[in-house]
């Protein structure tokens, strides 16, 4: 068995060192601009160059394509290019916990109004703040997947009012769902701090547009720990000013690594991190991957396919 590895990084070995460990029995091959592909039975990518993916759609051997991530915009944007073979997401592998501990952080900031006492401490000010009644700090929770729930959980813990939104109905103890379009308005406007953790497809680029971010209740927060381009991030910047939003912490950007001229560096209610709310585990990633090929082996089914009319 023959498994390609690639990244759009170039940094395969780690990932060679966990297969050869986990599946002895296969052999790992990478691919670099301007060569020829070997024929192999699976690939596993991420950032794929479209050169790569013209040859693995030449390859009759190949039986399925696995992401490095939980996100599939990336290789979906290729359209008819891809290979029709399945393609394979993963799972968790490890990502939820870190995302429902990256929220929980800027959630209880905003809520212990600890960015105010940041600011206060920068102008060497001592003034204890009002707490906020926490029936008034409705968190609303945009995806409700693999990764939404462990969010979901975490903000259920410390006891929050929850509210979740998603593309079909779903029924979660304690929380207050909503379902399409329909239903989107009243979700935000029922939301004091809203978590965007949508995959990104043509229906939620620039969702959270002026029109749909005014929606939110006066002072609310925004944290965006998915893909950038769901956000409209002229439209952010004008509600930031406006004080209509408090405050965004945000992992993800339209263009990343977020560009030094951007004006989001520049203003003090948003939080910028570079894309570390969830970091794929390697050793875990490769498990999964390794159970999964199995399973296709075995003419089992998998979980984690794409669906390349919905996106995700």
């Amino acid at each position: 068995m023959r498994i390609l590895l690639y990244r759009g990084d170039g940094v395969i070995e780690p990932w060679a060192r966990e297969f050869a460990s986990i599946m002895p029995h296969a052999e790992t091959v990478g691919w670099k601009e301007g060569e020829v592909l070997a024929p192999c039975d699976y690939a596993v990518l991420w950032n794929p160059a479209p050169a790569l993916l013209e040859q693995l759609s030449l390859q009759s051997q190949l039986k399925a394509i696995f992401l490095m991530g939980a996100g599939v915009d990336a290789l979906l944007k290729f359209g008819a290019s891809l290979p029709e073979v399945p393609l394979v997401r993963l799972g968790d592998a490890g990502m939820g916990v870190q995302m429902a501990e990256y929220v929980a952080h800027a959630v209880l900031r905003y809520f212990r109004r600890f960015d105010e006492y940041e600011q206060q401490a920068r102008h060497g000010a001592w003034h204890p703040l009002p707490q906020i009644p926490k029936e008034e700090f409705s968190v609303g929770v945009m995806g409700l997947g693999r990764l939404g729930m462990p969010v979901v959980e975490a903000m259920r813990h410390f006891g929050f009012p929850v509210l979740g939104w998603s593309r079909t109905p779903k029924s979660i103890p304690g929380v207050e769902t909503y379902a399409g379009m329909d239903q989107l308005e009243p979700f935000l406007r029922g939301t004091r701090v809203l978590v965007c953790l949508l995959p990104l497809t043509s229906e939620t680029a620039n969702l959270l547009d002026r029109h749909n971010l005014g929606k939110l209740k006066p002072g609310a927060y925004l944290i965006n720990v998915s893909r950038g381009a769901i956000i409209a991030e002229p439209d952010l910047m004008t509600l930031i000013r406006s004080g209509h939003i408090a405050g965004a912490t945000l992992d993800v950007f339209r263009h990343e690594p977020l560009p030094a001229p951007h004006p989001f560096w520049n203003e003090p209610r948003i939080s910028i991190t570079p894309h570390i709310s969830a970091l794929t585990m390697r050793l875990e990633a490769v498990r999964q991957i390794a159970d999964k090929i199995a399973a296709l082996e075995n003419g089992q089914p998998v979980g984690d396919l794409v669906d390349r009319t919905l996106g995700y």
